[in-house]
This record gives C-alpha cells, sequence and structure tokens, in this order.
C-alpha cells in the first residue's frame, strides 16, 4: 500500500481520501476479506479466555464472565484459563445472580488466599464488588458503558474512563484495571468490548445498543508486532495512540466495523505460526 498516508482515527476523513487514490486498495480488502473468512473461526478460539464465554446463553452473565474472562487475560495463557475457571467455578449456572446477591463476607471465604500472579485476594474481592456494584445501579455492565458514551465520541475511548469510575471508582484493583489517566491502550477493556459488541463466529454478542464502528482495536504485543510488520504504524509504544491509528487504518476499510479482522491477525502470533504469518503478509499485499 504505498503512498498510502497512515494516520490515526481523527483524521479519517483525509486517510480515506489517500486510501482511494491507491491503486491496490480493492486488494487489499479482498485479501483481509480472505484471512478474515478462513480464521475467523472457532476452531482457532483454543486456547483464549474467550471460550468462557460460549457457556453462557444469557446476556447477563455473559457480560459479566467476559469482563472477568478478560481482566484476568495477562500472563501465560494455560495459567489465564485454569485462573478464570477457579473464579467461575464457585459462581455456578448464572454468575450475574452470583455476585449479586452474595455479600463481600461471604465472598471471602469462596476465594481465600487467591492469587494469581501480581493479583491477590484483595484485588479479585474489590473486583467483583465493583461489578455488583455496577449491577445494582445500571442494571446491567453494558448500561454503565452506555452512560459514558456520547452520539459525537469517534470511538469508545471516553467511555473507558467513565465505565473505570463506575465500576471500581477508588477501589480500582490496579493489577487488573489500568488508571484511567494514563496513556494505556486498556487492550483488555478493549478486548472485552469486543466480545460484547460483536456478534459472529468468534465474539458471541450480547451487547446490542454499542456500535461496533466505535471499537478500539485490542492493542497487545502480538497485534502491535503484526502491525508494525505490516506496515500500519510505526509507533514503538504500544499506548492508546498507537491503538487508535491502527484503528483508524481498519476503519478505512471497514468503518462499520474496523476490529474486524482483530481475532484472525492475532492469530499467527498467538500461536507461533510462521507459515500463517506469510499467509498473513500475503494477503494484504495488494
Amino acid at each position: 500500500m504505498k503512498g498510502v498516508i497512515w494516520v490515526n482515527r481523527r483524521c479519517y476523513t483525509e486517510w480515506m481520501a489517500a486510501l482511494n487514490t491507491c491503486p491496490d486498495h480493492g486488494a487489499v480488502i479482498r485479501g483481509l476479506e480472505d484471512f478474515y473468512r478462513r480464521y475467523n473461526r472457532r476452531e482457532f478460539v483454543h486456547p483464549d479466555p474467550l471460550e468462557f464465554l460460549y457457556r453462557y446463553k444469557n446476556a447477563g452473565d455473559r457480560e459479566v464472565v467476559g469482563l472477568i474472562a478478560a481482566s484476568f487475560a495477562y500472563g501465560n495463557v494455560k495459567a489465564i484459563l485454569s485462573c478464570v475457571q477457579k473464579i467461575l467455578g464457585p459462581m455456578g449456572a448464572s454468575p450475574r445472580e452470583f455476585i449479586i446477591s452474595v455479600n463481600d463476607r461471604a465472598m471471602g471465604k469462596l476465594y481465600p488466599g487467591f492469587k494469581y500472579r501480581f493479583t491477590g485476594e484483595s484485588d479479585l474481592l474489590a473486583f467483583i464488588a465493583g461489578i455488583r456494584r455496577a449491577l445494582k445501579e445500571y442494571g446491567t455492565l453494558q448500561e454503565c458503558m452506555l452512560a459514558g458514551c456520547r452520539p459525537e465520541d469517534e470511538t469508545v475511548a471516553p467511555a473507558i474512563r467513565h465505565f473505570i469510575e463506575r465500576v471500581f471508582g477508588a477501589n480500582r484493583p490496579k493489577t487488573l484495571i489500568p488508571d484511567p489517566d494514563a496513556k494505556s491502550a486498556f487492550k483488555r477493556l478493549n478486548l472485552y468490548f469486543r466480545w460484547m459488541a460483536r456478534k459472529d463466529n468468534v465474539d458471541p454478542g450480547g451487547w446490542s445498543s454499542v456500535s461496533p464502528s466505535k471499537l478500539i482495536i485490542p492493542l497487545d504485543t502480538h497485534m502491535h508486532k503484526m502491525s508494525m510488520e505490516l506496515g500500519l504504524t510505526k509507533r514503538k509504544q504500544a499506548g492508546m495512540k498507537t491503538a487508535l491509528e491502527i484503528t483508524g487504518v481498519f476503519a478505512a476499510f471497514c468503518p462499520e466495523d474496523p476490529v474486524r479482522y482483530d481475532f484472525a491477525i492475532t492469530r499467527p502470533g498467538i500461536q507461533k505460526n510462521q507459515e500463517l504469518f506469510r499467509q498473513l503478509r500475503k494477503c494484504v499485499a495488494g
């Protein structure tokens, strides 16, 4: 895609104009769509904490499980899956009802001495207490998120701060939820929003009122590395500016769903599959 000027989403109109002058525009889109069709499938999900969401048909349970699974998605993937299972185990068939009905004291007896990497028992209990508070105040986590959204917002970035503040407040578990004032890409929260706001063969959905057009790429090390190798960004720091820049690139291809290709594009890195990466590079070479 030589000659295309990479800019962030604020410059979407200018970026789109530049892209339309690129002769291989159509070929790139076809390549991305081909890769999406081949690899955006459930058979490529495992091992991924996303698979926990498939257990729950009720959107209320799924949004709770999604926030737990995404927030603990740091470290070795096998350890992540084991940790999330330990948390969900005592919650039974309806994690939402469990969290609403079980008080802090009783909750503490269910997770004595909990430890996962940097996250201890007090962090977990504060995390669950925050979810309970948000559910009681807003009814659903979707409504809590929407309360921070404005029609004029280009992305969910402003809503992230509101969501963190309303769910966790001063008791924010720092190992699970980044400081809303930080320059973080908020990878885990953006991953959670993707799972809930999109619905396809991989993402189960459940948030019908949150527009996928406002989602931000969940910028982890795999997406950052792929984006740099594919020329989607030159930024070396994986912060929010980089996430918005990469999102802007994909928004020019698919403005109604800019994170559409996220799952497929991260498969080569997650699965450590060089052949898969060569196929991806071939698809987007134009």
